[in-house]
């Protein structure tokens, strides 16, 4: 049987940017806020003490920001996807679950927040 994958989890991250399909919002930007959960093995970094062998959380975090921060889109789906990339680009992801919330959606009605959650694997 085979066991289930280790997780490191940032949540709550923050990265202005300028996503959206409305003038504005490329115009005068938004907080975007992010939750990432990357699953792995933490067995071999366990035993030997070994960051090299696991994902540096701290600089994973930095590279999300930098990802959502360049390049406007329209999507926040596409950025999501950004986000994935990155983090699969770590030798030690085997999948990654992002929401990408956008707290200050141009929405007519009232409403607390609008996200979108991707879960992507190593191919």
């Amino acid at each position: 049987m085979t066991r289930p994958l280790d997780q490191i989890s940032l949540t709550g991250l923050r990265a202005s940017a300028f996503h959206g399909v409305f003038e504005n919002e490329r115009r005068d930007g938004q907080v975007f806020v992010l939750d990432v959960t990357v699953s792995l093995d933490f067995a071999a970094a366990a035993a030997s003490d070994d960051l090299g062998l696991t994902i540096h959380y701290g600089e994973l975090a930095e590279e999300i920001v930098v990802a959502v921060e360049r390049d406007p889109v329209d999507l926040i789906e596409t950025v999501a996807e950004r986000i994935a990339q990155v983090v699969l680009a770590h030798r030690a992801a085997q999948l990654v679950t992002v929401t990408v919330h956008k707290p200050s959606a141009p929405i007519t009605v009232p409403f607390d927040d609008v996200a979108v959650t991707i879960t992507r694997s190593r191919a």
